[in-house]
């Protein structure tokens, strides 16, 4: 089988628990997510890469959160990359896919040569939970710490929630012959099961005086956090990705001492949730005098959706609170 073909786990992440260690976790596989991302923008191979891997764990983090509504990641940095945004739409219903959307802003002249990470500088890595109208959001923020963005959501976990956390991932570009080349990406990520008591020392053994997985775990938790640390330690890269391997294999494989136990699995599809209703939504709290300073000289007001590419042109008579006319009844 090639990588270029749809595979019945790709686009999914699977839920597990590891019974003898008190750990649970989650294996998620993109493809086709990956090409909706990616696809939309014409991003340099370095800024594609981080993409790739917020994707990626937007996948994992959102299916490991009770979501009603929407979980945001967010990078802010002062380098080359300034910004990457993330969105996992929780399904609808009992069935329906998951979704997610990402994009990045970047300054192509800073491009270095350099690892893609390194094209993020000093900001901070955040956590947005929106449960929908009428519940208040949650944010979390760290500081933008180690070698990767999965570093800097581990980091997340240990300081906001205190929840030791592993990110193992792999992403690429697939090269198979008479295919065509695309992105795909697959990890696994574990988690503690949470404890009654929070840490309460000061100060951590991370970078910064972050706090760590080790500096919240200890007797048998943290035997049992090395012990399952140590068997990921031993996934390949073509395992994570996934081509020929099933997750539940994978997990046979990594984990069955362990007594891995597996739920069902979620789709994910790309998906975005822009529309001309809620452009018209977001300018309408602008006056008719604002609304023409953004007017082009055609005479029309328009946006683009920096997720999806959408483009659309309004009619600036019909937009704000002082609009005049109302709208053709298309948004």
């Amino acid at each position: 089988m090639t990588l270029g073909q749809k595979i019945a786990w790709d686009d999914t992440v699977l839920p597990f628990q590891l019974d003898a260690s008190d750990i649970r976790g989650r294996v998620a596989r993109l493809d086709t997510v990956l090409d909706g991302i990616l696809q939309q923008h014409d991003y340099p191979t370095k800024v594609e890469a981080l993409v790739a891997e917020m994707a990626l764990l937007t996948a994992l983090i959102g299916q490991t959160i009770k979501l009603r509504w929407k979980l945001s990641l967010q990078v802010q940095s002062n380098g080359p990359v300034r910004m990457i945004a993330t969105d996992f739409y929780a399904p609808q219903s009992e069935g329906e896919p998951a979704q997610i959307r990402a994009y990045a802003s970047f300054d192509k002249d800073r491009l270095t040569d350099d690892i893609p990470f390194a094209q993020v500088g000093e900001g901070y890595f955040a956590v947005l939970i929106d449960q929908g109208k009428g519940n208040t959001p949650y944010q979390g923020i760290t500081p933008i710490a180690g070698e990767s963005l999965s570093d800097c959501a581990e980091a997340y976990f240990a300081q906001s929630e205190q929840l030791p956390t592993r990110f193992s991932l792999s992403f690429g570009r697939s090269t198979e012959v008479s295919e065509n080349e695309h992105w795909r990406a697959g990890g696994v990520m574990l988690q503690h099961m949470p404890k009654a008591s929070p840490y309460a020392q000061d100060g951590g053994s991370g970078e910064g005086g972050l706090l760590e997985a080790r500096d919240i775990v200890d007797g048998d938790d943290r035997e049992n956090w090395t012990r399952v640390n140590a068997l990921l330690d031993t996934v390949e890269d073509l395992e994570l990705i996934g081509p020929s391997v099933p997750p539940s294999d994978l997990l046979v494989r990594l984990f069955h001492e362990e007594t891995p136990r597996v739920f069902d699995a979620q789709q994910v599809k790309f998906g975005c949730t822009c529309t001309e209703e809620r452009v018209r939504q977001s300018l309408s709290i602008y006056s008719a005098k604002e609304i023409g300073t953004m007017t082009t000289d055609d005479g029309q007001v328009t946006a683009d959706c920096q997720f999806c590419g959408a483009h659309y042109q309004m009619d600036p008579a019909t937009l704000g609170f002082e609009a005049q006319e109302p709208s053709d009844g298309n948004a």
